[in-house]
């Protein structure tokens, strides 16, 4: 009964922040930054080009395109426009007759304009997103169902929650742990039941974030970094001075995030482990059972540590690869705002994973303890 109120309460609250968010958000956003239309367009025939090949990048090129396009939607339906399609480093969208792409439309007066934006990449996208669905459904079952919907919770809650009240104003820090708390409660809930193990894991999840929260929020202080020094940090600066957004605790909210998933899959396999171990040896005391739950804790650290580092690595290799094609001191490197950011996200993250691992095998015993107390 509990686990079918909770599905019903978790559906229709993405349902309802679905719904809600959008009408509230557009009482706190400014007029549009971007005042041009885009919109879906065919090339309906390439009028003529002066094309040479990329010296840099392979199969693609550089140069200059005439195009015939015809627009597919808006108020623009089904008109002609002449459009210059200039392909250079930055902006490379190659144009062939047939081709269906996203275009803007600016009206400058009596003239409008029209520009190719970039490719159509929506359809696949959505095809991969069902190729992903299918394949959660089918090897997971209903388990694997329910993972999906904890998922898509997790989504509504960052994008319909989070994103607006911090542009709101709100504390960055006391909201992510707030919704990273909620987060947790579901997604765990869902997907493990109502039973000690689940809350076991909870309880291990949310100390091991914080705890990682709480480190960056101390190095950042120590370091004076802040959410301008994060990708694309400095960009909302042009964005804040609209807001009431506090973009200083962003590398909180940022990290909280980006460690969470690592640590509910410590804190579910640890607690998961010492439940499992109790069930098949109950006769273990607080002391056994303590040490194998660590034993098993200090493999999944040796691999989840590699993992989650391995993560921040991959998303930052352009800014490696930028270091080590300019040759870059150490000196020089260490010392850049984005390097010590992405350093202290791996070690923030890192150190709440370990500690989450001692924490939920501590929680799982004494839930274990008290539970068997009771059943006496």
């Amino acid at each position: 009964m509990k686990e079918k109120i909770l599905y019903f309460l978790t559906i229709f609250s993405i349902i309802f922040l679905a719904w809600f968010s959008p009408k509230y958000s557009t009482t706190l956003k400014n007029a549009k930054v971007f005042n041009q239309e885009f919109v879906q367009g065919k090339v309906v025939k390439v009028v003529k080009e002066n094309l040479m090949y990329d010296p840099v990048v392979e199969g693609k090129f550089r140069g200059h395109q005439v195009l015939d396009v015809e627009i597919l939607e808006g108020d623009h339906k089904g008109k002609t426009f002449r459009v210059n399609n200039s392909l250079d480093s930055l902006h490379n969208t190659y144009a062939t007759e047939n081709l269906e792409a996203i275009f803007t439309i600016k009206e400058y007066g009596d003239k409008t304009t029209v520009w190719l934006f970039n490719l159509k990449r929506d359809v696949g996208l959505y095809i991969l997103g069902g190729i992903f669905v299918g394949i959660v459904c089918l090897l997971g079952g209903r388990k694997g169902i329910k993972s999906l919907l904890a998922l898509i919770f997790t989504g509504a809650v960052i994008i319909f929650m989070l994103l607006p009240l911090l542009f709101t104003g709100a504390n960055p820090i006391l909201l992510s742990i707030t919704l990273s708390a909620l987060i947790i409660v579901v997604s765990f809930l869902l997907i493990s039941g109502f039973n000690r193990k689940t809350y076991s894991a909870m309880v291990g999840t949310l100390l091991g974030v914080s705890l990682a929260g709480l480190i960056t929020f101390i190095s950042g202080k120590a370091l004076d970094l802040t959410g301008l020094n994060l990708s694309e940090g400095e960009q909302l600066l042009y964005i804040a001075k609209d807001y009431k957004l506090q973009v200083e605790g962003l590398l909180f909210v940022s990290i909280l995030i980006a460690s969470l998933g690592a640590v509910m899959d410590v804190a579910m396999s640890i607690s998961s482990a010492v439940n499992e171990i109790y069930e098949h040896k109950p006769t273990l005391t607080f002391g056994e059972l303590f040490k194998s739950g660590m034993n098993i804790g200090k493999d999944i650290i040796g691999t989840m540590i590699n993992t989650l580092i391995l993560a921040f690595a991959g998303s930052s290799l352009p800014l490696m690869m930028m270091i080590w094609g300019y040759n870059m001191s150490y000196t020089q490197f260490i010392n850049i705002p984005t390097i010590a950011i992405e350093i202290i996200n791996a070690l923030a993250g890192s150190i709440g994973i370990i500690s989450t691992v001692p924490v939920t095998a501590l929680v799982s015993i004494l839930f274990i303890k008290k539970e068997k107390g009771g059943q006496k």
